[in-house]
């Protein structure tokens, strides 16, 4: 069956703040889905990353010489907080599990990348 990644994009600045009641059914969204995707067999993968100001890229230019750069390639807008690796049948059924993702609701999104079988 073909694995698909899921990448979940939110507005840093509109994440609900640890402790609230919207951080608690965020945490019970991602609870359920989690349990969903376990129970119909189909999580190959993924997990939360830190917030994007703890990201850096890696560039190799033609002299060989690595550079690194700190924070996200893409400056504001949304920010990829999280990644799922799930096997879907085709790409109807990789849409509908893209939209239980709580990312996609809201001012987020999922942006859903099938994965080459090598």
């Amino acid at each position: 069956m073909p694995k698909f990644m899921f990448l979940q994009y939110v507005d840093e600045s509109k994440s609900p703040r640890p402790g609230t009641p919207e951080m608690e059914k965020e945490i019970a969204d991602y609870a359920k889905l989690f349990q969903d995707v376990e129970a119909a067999g189909i999580l190959r993968g993924g997990d939360p990353v830190q917030p994007s100001a703890a990201t850096f890229s890696v560039q190799v230019g033609a002299d060989e010489k690595t550079t690194t750069t700190n924070g996200p390639k893409q400056n504001g807008g949304l920010g990829l907080n999280g990644y799922w690796v799930l096997e879907c049948k085709d790409r109807d059924e990789a849409v509908a599990w893209a939209a239980k993702i709580p990312a996609a609701h809201g001012a987020g999104a999922v942006e859903v990348h099938p994965i080459l079988s090598m």
